[in-house]
Formats: structure tokens, C-alpha cells, sequence
């Protein structure tokens, strides 16, 4: 949860604006909240009964100057995004190249984007709905756009985080809940941007949920500068351990429910009674469920990793690394080799993941969805930039299952 700098005894200060204001740290310094005694230009009422310092703001760690009283960071922090300075471009000129499809090959855009990376460790976060949080805690893995908690952890309100959702909903909501979890290896992620992404350029609105996809690799905002990512070919990745399930309330505080426990595969609540008014529009979970089992649920893809001579399921245990997936503590030997294991195939001339098998038909999901392949396959949007279809087993070609390497 957030406190204030009195409730806190912590004696961090920020400059921002020509002033200096006390602050609590966000995300390992990634944002700050800003606390006044007074009206200053861009904050609002703390929604917090009875604080002292009245006045706030969340501001990023781009926009802040020097700070006083900050620890000493106990991992590496994430790679910023970097604008290139010049008299005539600053971020206002950067931002509206982003929001231009057609400046998708820009230069200077480019440069801009290839600053955002994601390595080993990186923590990403991917906005939900109540229904699709549901769907998480019965075992969906995850897939689709997703963004690094460092670009976005300003965006603490249900309002605020409403641009990052990919579902078509809107941001009245009074709690918006998000799933973070840790990058195993960047060959996993992808920047949605050139011409292997351009189907998705032409989707028309009605075959498509959430904002559109420009193209550029940011997402679209007319007051925002995020970097977007998708998950490679839309794939599902492996649920690594401790990844966790939170809520933002309206008065901008985080609350982790819930925490993967890979050996159990389930989920254990961590949310105290005075939580869990927040999970009562999720449907189909009663908030007094200690832990929540998913391990029925068919898997689409998973990690295997090579320990003398033998493979074994594996678990990302970042960020101390991979390990076989085993119930006994002495079994979780760190493994030699590690990959992602996933089902690829041809249907209709289209590319496809494969998701489960049922009855002789496949539930495909299209790797690369255009407006084409979506009517030629009758794919339905499950969300921004997701396309899924049920196939006959028997009209299905080139059914493989392949193999993505880690480097370790």
C-alpha cells in the first residue's frame, strides 16, 4: 500500500516543478507520489481521509529532477525510455509521431523505441477485467500485449490504467486489477511495430476490441508515451513463479491478492478481510478462498529444462533463474538447458498456435492476424490484437511442436 511520508518515516523528497516535495517511492523508483500541503498545478485531493499533506500527484521518474533520500536500489534498474534532445523535437514532437501510423519507420521514432527493451528479470504488467482476471486465476497463461511496470508504474488509478486495457472496456470502473509477472527471456516478446504487425493496421472496428494497433510500437494515448509489447506470435508463456495478481483502487493503492505458487499450480491469496470487497466483481470466485488450484486446466505451452542428460518441466524462478518444476525442495535442481515448448500448425494457409485439443478439434490462436485470415478462418477477437477459432483435427497441416531456446 501506498503511505504518506508521517505514516511511512521515510524522508524522501522529489523535485518537480521548480519545487521540492516530500514523496513515496513507486516500483523501485520507476514513479513517485508527490504529497502538497497546498494546490499545485497538476495534482488533485488525495481521495485518503484525513492525510496532512492533503494535495497529490504520481508523476514518472522522467519527469522528476533530483531526488533526495532514496536508497540505494537492491537490483539493476530498468533500462529508461530515451528521446533524443534537439531544439525542435522534444517530447511533444515524439509523442504525436507515435500516435501516426504512418511514422512508423520514422528515425527518430525508432531510436525512441529501441531504447525500451526488456531482458531477464524485467517485471511486465498486462491490465484486466474482472472477467479476464477470472480466466488468470483458472489457469490462463500470459499472452497478447503487455507492457514493462517501469514505463507505466505513474498509472495507479482504475482511470489512469484504462488506456492499457485491451478488452474494449472503459475506465469507470472503481478497482482495475493487473497481472505482473517476470520476463524469462526476451526472445519471448515482440514490438509490435513494422511490417509482420501491418494485418493488424487494417482490422477493421468491428472485427477488433480495445484501442486500435498503430503500428509504432507505442501505445495510443493523447497524453501518454508507453512502449507496447506482444507476446511473440501471441503466444501463452509459462506462468512463472511468484508472478501476482493486484488490484489499484481509486485512491491510487496497490493491493497484491494473490501470488503464483508454481509447485501447487495455484494461486494463494495474500489479501487481508479488508481486501476483499475488491474481488466482488470478479465472477465465479468466492473472496474467502484460500488458494485456488489451476492444475487441470490444459496447457498450451510450458518450459523444459535439461538436467543430467534427462528433460524435466522447469519453472522461471526469477530472478535467481530456472529450476526443475518439483514438490520437494531437494528436487528443484537448477537446470543445464531450458526452452519453451509450444504446438504450431497450418490451417486454411493461415499460422497458428495450438492451444488444447478437444474431441478432434483444435483451438487455434493466428500468429500473425490480418483482416484475410480472420475471415478465412471465422477467428473471433478475444481481446486487442487476439484471434482464436476452433478447427477440425483433420483439416489442420503442418501440426509441430517446437522448441525456443533460452541462452543461459
Amino acid at each position: 500500500m501506498t503511505l504518506t511520508p508521517q505514516a511511512s518515516g521515510i524522508e524522501l523528497r522529489v523535485g518537480y516543478g521548480g519545487a521540492v516535495y516530500p514523496a513515496e517511492e513507486i516500483a523501485r523508483g520507476a514513479a513517485y507520489e508527490l504529497f502538497s500541503a497546498d494546490e499545485a498545478p497538476g495534482f488533485e485531493w488525495s481521495p485518503r481521509p484525513g492525510p496532512a499533506l492533503p494535495w497529490r500527484k504520481f508523476v514518472h521518474v522522467t519527469e522528476v529532477g533530483a531526488v533526495h533520500g532514496a536508497a540505494e536500489p537492491a537490483e539493476e534498474p530498468e533500462a529508461p525510455l530515451l528521446v533524443p534532445l534537439h531544439r525542435d523535437r522534444g517530447w511533444a514532437y515524439v509523442h504525436q509521431l507515435s500516435q501516426q501510423p504512418g511514422a512508423a519507420g520514422d528515425p527518430t521514432l525508432t531510436a525512441v523505441r529501441a531504447s525500451a527493451v526488456v531482458r531477464r528479470g524485467t517485471r511486465m504488467v498486462k491490465v484486466l477485467s474482472a472477467q479476464q482476471l477470472a480466466g488468470y486465476m483458472r489457469g490462463w497463461l500470459p499472452h497478447g500485449y503487455c507492457y514493462r511496470e517501469h514505463d507505466v508504474a505513474h498509472l495507479r488509478t482504475p482511470g489512469a490504467l484504462a488506456v492499457l486495457r485491451g478488452d474494449g472496456g472503459g475506465g469507470g470502473d472503481d478497482v482495475a486489477y493487473v497481472l505482473r509477472w517476470r520476463a524469462a527471456d526476451p526472445v519471448d516478446y515482440d514490438v509490435p511495430a513494422g511490417a509482420a504487425h501491418r494485418g493488424l493496421l487494417a482490422m477493421p472496428p468491428r472485427d477488433r476490441l480495445g484501442p486500435p494497433v498503430l503500428g509504432t510500437g507505442f501505445v495510443p494515448s493523447n497524453a501518454q508515451l508507453i512502449p507496447e509489447f506482444l507476446t511473440r506470435d501471441c503466444a501463452d508463456l509459462p506462468m512463472p513463479a511468484n508472478a501476482t495478481l493486484i488490484a489499484y483502487t481509486a485512491e491510487g493503492v496497490e493491493v497484491v491478492l494473490y501470488s503464483y505458487q508454481a509447485e501447487q499450480r495455484g494461486w494463494l491469496r495474500m489479501v487481508g478481510p479488508q481486501w476483499r470487497h475488491l474481488l466482488t466483481a470478479v465472477p465465479g470466485l468466492s473472496p474467502d478462498q484460500e488458494y485456488l488450484p489451476t492444475g487441470d486446466t490444459p496447457r498450451s505451452t510450458q518450459l523444459v529444462g535439461g538436467y543430467a542428460g534427462t528433460d524435466y518441466e522447469a519453472v522461471a524462478d526469477l530472478p535467481g533463474g530456472f529450476r526443475v518444476l518439483a514438490m520437494t525442495r531437494a528436487a528443484r535442481y537448477p537446470v543445464e538447458s531450458v526452452a519453451r515448448r509450444l504446438r504450431y500448425a497450418r490451417w486454411r494457409d493461415v499460422p497458428c498456435l495450438v492451444l488444447r485439443e478437444e474431441a478432434g478439434w483444435l483451438r487455434l490462436r493466428l500468429c500473425r492476424p490480418n483482416p484475410d485470415a480472420v475471415v478465412g478462418t471465422g477467428s473471433q477477437c478475444q481481446e486487442r490484437g487476439v484471434y482464436e477459432t476452433w478447427a477440425p483435427g483433420a483439416e489442420v497441416t503442418d501440426d509441430q511442436v517446437v522448441d525456443v531456446p533460452y541462452a543461459l
